[in-house]
């Protein structure tokens, strides 16, 4: 038997043109972020007076601020419960709630013992709050006590990496809540409404020249740039005030609509083209604190991935349960759209599944118009219904494979598995053996991360995550590049002269083209470091050297500290995910690391109670002081100008210049991009090139 090589066929395109149309003309149902009140209280909705973000992205990461302010419009003092979805790879780490008008930053808790404080302290009548991460789906914050006819507020700051792909860097403000969890939102009815001011605010300052920004979803937003020293600020604004206005003779009415927090707010930025492959670093250390700093690297790869075209055989999953439903029609022409362009010498299976599975086409079939038509017929007869059997989907998918030839399955699905097999370890055993590459679109904020992404890993595939606000064609641009090349693998990093510890993440399989790869770690003096990266090239091994400077003393950025925390506690997640058991070495060290460094987790909760009760409980204030220097930090570097970050410029690490869209612009629209302006920029796309070949590790 022939061992089937994983490679990328012309037929790659086409399936990511058949999963962008799908996605393209989907109408969004999502749930959105908003206060919760159970069904069938009697009291009035609680009220969002107030909703403002500011984010600021520089130096390779991006801070989100935000501030409400909850109105209880009802005579009895009540709790408020607000619930939003978990930004990805977010470390929060401040929260604030205003306790008679003076503001009073949280601790981090083990989660247990915040609900039990939290409660006590409810139960007492005293003002308290707290944030909890509910698994993978959302940030639940609760406020006590609202009083009649009064207003609170809060303020929750995350960090997150602002990394780029072909000189693309893409933000996400998630607020579509995706509503995966069936039970929470069967309890709950949700306000999403912002009564009086919403505004969204986003700083750009860059190291390396910005050509352009936009905001797909928020063709009104105000976009302007300025002088930055040698370099531009790009700031964006989305925002709505709703005003009273007088009129002679009339009572008050409102000026505009209410705004609604059910659409996410996607930022896009392009640098220019031509960029140097090269390294960049971030550092801190304050040698009066501490001995230890903490240094960011990031690799942005020059272009020397090539190309290689090979034809296989595809199998296209489809998710067919309940939540399909109004969005069936699409889907049928979504198949018509992508079958009839597949080239003739390759074949096609359709999968479909819900609480069973359906192989609509009865194994693989060749590319004809007879072979199309029938597996047409059987998708517009299939009526959306029932569970989502994941697994059985999956199995079905590999099922029936020719192992002379080449597959390549395209999943699309939130990865909610509810019928049958749902234990994670089952699915990747499944990955594990067989020889296929697993391409999946992620669909909404609340989707099953933690099973597809270490699903699509484990067969050195590609995970997309998908907003309803995104730019399509940027995604349908991205997955083309990496599918129509090479791919590094065995990604090593050694490092001598001034030693750099604990790094983190601690296995890197696969970096594709257009990607950057960031590595955090500790380093406890100031000198020179000698780095070199290793890695594969379709069996060809390739060496990147340089040399960087350590410094002795940084205190720009102390933020650094908990998203070094954050990238170590995900190496210890994705462990027990992977084995789906229970460590608890590993829950205690996430629960140590988190309580170290002031951390949101989902074995630590941020807790807030009035500042003599922090005493009472012997509680010590050290988030609060890590806060207050990373909120200086915050406004110096925003008053100064921005400085460069390159760290390789004296001995380049990559030869040529960075992978980016020739040709440049700015995209389509949405997610309500016109499918005639999808089918031709795909048509522009294949005819750029061959496709890519990977072999398994």
């Amino acid at each position: 038997m022939l061992n089937r090589l994983k490679m990328i066929s012309q037929t790659a395109i086409w399936s990511v043109l058949f999963i962008a149309v799908l996605i393209a003309t989907f109408p969004s149902k999502a749930l959105a972020a908003g206060l919760l009140k159970p069904v069938g209280s009697q009291y009035k909705d609680l009220q969002i007076e107030s909703h403002h973000v500011d984010v600021a992205i520089q130096d390779g990461y991006a801070t989100t601020s935000i501030e409400q302010t909850f109105f209880n419009p009802n005579d009895s003092e009540l709790e408020a419960l607000y619930s939003f979805p978990v930004p990805q790879n977010a470390v929060v780490g401040e929260f604030i709630y205003w306790i008679n008008g003076s503001p009073v930053i949280a601790e981090a808790v083990p989660k247990e013992k915040a609900r039990k404080i939290y409660d006590d302290q409810k139960a007492q009548g005293n003002a308290t709050a707290l944030t909890e991460k509910d698994e993978y789906k959302t940030f639940d914050i609760r406020v006590y006590p609202v009083q009649p006819q009064q207003s609170v507020k809060v303020k929750l700051v995350y960090m997150q990496d602002a990394l780029l792909d072909h000189g693309i860097g893409r933000y996400v403000y998630p607020l579509e809540e995706g509503g995966v969890d069936v039970a929470k939102n069967s309890f709950w009815t949700r306000n999403d409404k912002v009564e009086q001011d919403f505004s969204f605010n986003v700083t750009l300052r860059s190291a390396y020249p910005v050509d352009d920004v936009r905001l797909p979803a928020h063709p009104a937003a105000v976009i302007s740039q300025q002088a930055d020293g040698e370099h531009t600020t790009w700031k964006a604004n989305v925002s709505n005030h709703i005003a009273d206005a007088v009129q002679e003779g009339e009572s008050k009415q409102t000026a505009q609509a209410s705004m609604r927090l059910d659409q996410d707010v996607v930022f896009y930025w392009r640098l220019q083209d031509g960029l140097p492959g090269r390294v960049d670093m971030v550092a801190y250390r304050d040698p009066e604190s501490s001995k230890r700093g903490t240094v960011k690297l990031t690799y942005t790869p020059g272009d020397d991935l090539t190309r290689v075209t090979q034809g296989r055989d595809w199998v296209f999953v489809l998710d067919k349960s309940g939540s399909m439903s109004g969005k069936y029609s699409t889907l049928v022409e979504g198949v018509r759209q992508g079958l009839g362009k597949l080239p003739s010498e390759d074949r096609f299976r359709v999968v479909m599944f819900d609480s069973n599975t359906y192989d609509l086409t009865g194994g693989f079939v060749a590319v004809n118009q007879s072979n199309i038509s029938k597996a047409l017929q059987a998708v517009e007869q299939v009526e959306p219904s029932n569970g989502t059997n994941l697994y059985e989907g999956m199995a079905a998918a590999i099922r029936k494979l020719d192992d002379d030839r080449p597959t390549g399955i395209v999943l699309v699905t939130d990865g909610v598995a509810n019928v049958g097999v749902t234990e994670k370890r089952r699915f990747f055993e499944l990955m594990e053996k067989h020889d296929v590459r697993l391409f999946t679109f992620i669909m909404g904020n609340s989707a099953n991360t933690p099973l597809l992404v270490p699903m699509t890993k484990l067969s050195n595939g590609v995970a997309t995550s998908v907003s309803n606000a995104d730019d399509i064609i940027g995604h349908l641009m991205s997955m083309t590049s990496k599918l129509t090349h090479q791919a590094y693998r065995n990604i090593q990093l050694d490092i001598d002269g001034v030693k750099i510890k604990d790094l983190t993440p601690e296995q890197i399989s696969s970096l594709y083209r257009g990607e950057q790869l960031t590595v955090f770690g500790h380093y406890f003096q100031g000198g020179e470091a000698d780095i070199k990266l290793t890695m594969d090239i379709g069996g060809e091994s390739r060496e990147y050297r340089t040399k960087v400077m350590l410094p002795d003393t940084a205190t720009e950025h102390p933020e650094l500290e908990r998203m070094w925390a954050l990238s170590a506690i995900r190496d210890l997640q994705e462990q027990m995910d992977y084995l789906e058991q229970k460590d608890r070495d590993k829950e205690q060290a996430i629960e140590d690391i988190a309580l170290e460094y002031g951390l949101l987790t989902d074995y630590t909760s941020l807790l807030v109670v009035e500042e003599e009760m922090f005493q009472q409980l012997g509680m010590e204030r050290k988030n609060q002081a890590r806060v207050l220097k990373e909120q200086s930090a915050r406004e110096v570097k925003k008053n100064n100008p921005v400085k460069p970050t390159r760290a390789d410029k004296n001995q380049p690490t990559f030869n040529q210049p960075t992978p980016s869209y020739s040709g440049g612009g700015s995209g389509g629209g949405g997610g309500s991009i016109n499918l005639a302006v999808l089918l031709s920029m795909i048509l522009l796309v294949v005819g750029r090139g061959g496709l890519a070949r990977k072999p398994r590790k």
